[in-house]
């Protein structure tokens, strides 16, 4: 971005800054181009909401308010459209549609559309409404009773979720969003496809693409969170999810014992799996992207090498802690 003063390019300064969001303060690591001769500061489209991420965030975090894609989620499992949501919730149709593009909603909203993930609570409301059609109820009935069937059948699968994530909440340690373990392995599938790592790299390639992602925007793409160990950053739990995966043929993980008695797992693409890019946003394909050619040449040595200057990993390898997704704006090497 040029100076609108001199003409020069500016270049991006951050600083922590408190700034208030109805009627509450939190720490911002605020953005903005600065003019090198004048001092004026300067936000771009993208600083401006990355700015603004970082601060209604943490106010999501703290009231349990949803987040946008939590709000569409519930939408869409009933099948239903954001006009008839807005009718069975009573709010105003301007008002839903904006929750589901980024406006924050109030507390007292936020508490019903949380209230109507529960498929019993939800058919409470729909047969309440007086503005459907009886076509329109009966077919969210069938809907709703496909979502109470599916609850049953998905059992196993969410008590390996709550194993894996530890937390179903956005937090700072999920990057703002909810882990979702089809993202994390379109991930994962993604690097099997482009550089069939060994599992050391890709414990970092993940690392550096969420992080990254968080840098860029203010929320992780996966919603997976990291821990600080001896080799580096990885993912929380990482033996037991990429086993899961290659059970589930997402990828094929090939073993090889080396003459030293060790034994290394390289990750490559399952014969009948595809990565799937609908999955992802073109910007979020884009950060992948970034990511597999900065380090495409890059061995495992030296991915453990890049991550230990990280501030990330320095400053939570000695508990092993996890590690917060404010790390990501000190990151030096992507």
């Amino acid at each position: 971005m040029k100076s609108p003063f001199t003409g020069k390019e500016m270049k991006i300064v951050k600083e922590w800054r408190t700034m208030s969001f109805r009627k509450n303060s939190f720490d911002v690591l605020f953005h903005a181009y600065e003019c090198e001769d004048t001092g004026e500061q300067f936000e771009d489209d993208a600083l401006a909401i990355l700015n603004y991420n970082q601060l209604v965030n943490q106010y999501r975090v703290k009231y349990r308010i949803p987040f946008p894609e939590q709000i569409i989620a519930i939408r869409n499992k009933y099948g239903v459209s954001a006009t008839k949501m807005s009718e069975i919730l009573g709010f105003g149709v301007n008002s839903y549609r904006q929750y589901e593009s980024g406006e924050v909603p109030s507390q007292s909203n936020a508490r019903l559309i949380q209230l109507v993930d529960d498929p019993h609570e939800f058919k409470k409301l729909v047969d309440l409404s007086s503005t459907l059609e009886t076509n329109a109820i009966q077919k969210i009935h069938k809907n709703i009773k496909k979502q109470l069937e599916a609850r049953k059948e998905n059992k196993q699968e969410k008590y390996l979720e709550r194993y894996f994530f530890s937390t179903y909440l956005p937090t700072s340690f999920t990057g703002y969003k909810k882990p979702d373990l089809n993202k994390f392995a379109g991930m994962v599938v993604f690097f099997a496809e482009q550089l069939a790592p060994w599992k050391t790299k890709l414990n970092k390639l993940l690392f550096y693409t969420d992080f990254l992602m968080y840098k860029r925007t203010g929320f992780s793409m996966s919603g997976i969170q990291y821990r600080a160990i001896p080799m580096g950053p990885v993912p929380n739990k990482f033996n037991s999810i990429f086993e899961y995966l290659d059970n589930k043929e997402e990828v094929d993980i090939h073993f090889t014992n080396f003459t030293n008695g060790g034994t290394g797992e390289q990750f490559k693409p399952a014969a009948y799996k595809k990565f799937n890019k609908e999955l992802f946003s073109e910007f979020e394909l884009s950060i992948l992207s970034e990511v597999a050619m900065r380090f495409e040449k890059t061995t495992t040595d030296e991915m453990i090498d890049i991550s230990h200057k990280e501030k990330a990993w320095l400053e939570n390898k000695e508990e092993k802690k996890l590690i917060d997704y404010k790390y990501s704006f000190e990151l030096n090497q992507v």
